[in-house]
């Protein structure tokens, strides 16, 4: 859903979803899914169109994804923001999060949290 501020953005840590390595992929695939699911319900089926893509908050690459709460009874659903954006800009913020995990080395899991902070 779209919305002015993404949910729990500086109080709840997000933890990523074995990282570096990323072997969980079938949970990374259905945050995906699920982002996609909601670009194409508010943005049309051709959302995708002159070179844009779905990008999701709560990053896919985490547990708290957008389809987090079909894995966590306490996560709410629906806890989640998408948009439309381009997709080169959006290939480049993924792979800044991928370097930020692997240079600060992130474990799986709730032990090594981080957070966001939206500024600008």
């Amino acid at each position: 859903m779209t919305r002015g501020l993404p949910p729990r953005a500086l109080t709840c840590p997000h933890t990523a979803l074995c990282n570096p390595l990323y072997t969980d992929t079938a949970r990374r695939e259905r945050n995906r899914a699920v982002a996609i699911s909601n670009c194409r319900k508010y943005f049309g089926a051709d959302y995708a169109t002159a070179g844009k893509e779905c990008d999701e908050f709560p990053f896919a690459s985490t547990y708290q994804g957008s389809a987090g709460s079909e894995y966590d009874p306490y996560q709410l659903p629906n806890d989640f923001s998408v948009q439309a954006l381009d997709g080169t800009q959006n290939g480049n913020a993924g792979n800044l999060l991928s370097q930020f995990v692997l240079r600060y080395r992130l474990l799986d899991g709730p032990d090594d949290g981080y957070l966001v902070q939206i500024t600008g």
